[in-house]
């Protein structure tokens, strides 16, 4: 059996910068790769209750590595290139698991949906 092994993934940190004349924040969006992120596909369970309860179609279900300090609500994010290519978004709040109860490497679930 082989190890076990995650994929580089470019996730996009919104960073406040500035305001409008409104004065409501101004996000400009800065390109993170995070290394040994999981990319699986949702079960087919999860893809109908995520459509019931929040109206997206959940396309990916990334598992983020232990010790990772990224926001992943709501946010852009780049899959490699053997994936379908799209524009695919972070939706709902990351699933955590108390890391030392976790026997490998990853504590996070994130869904991602496929966007445009």
């Amino acid at each position: 059996m082989g190890r076990l092994t995650g994929r580089s993934i470019i996730l996009y940190d919104k960073v406040k910068a500035g305001v409008d004349d409104f004065n409501h924040p101004i996000y400009e969006e800065t390109p993170v790769t995070v290394e040994n992120v999981l990319i699986g596909s949702p079960t087919p369970q999860e893809i109908v209750d995520t459509l019931n309860l929040t109206g997206k179609r959940a396309a990916y279900t990334l598992g983020i590595p232990k010790g990772d300090t990224h926001v992943w609500t709501d946010r852009r994010v780049e899959l490699p290139a053997d994936f379908p290519a799209g524009k695919y978004r972070t939706f709902g709040y990351p699933a955590i698991g108390q890391a030392e109860l976790v026997p490998l490497q990853w504590d996070k679930n994130v869904m991602v949906e496929k966007y445009e």
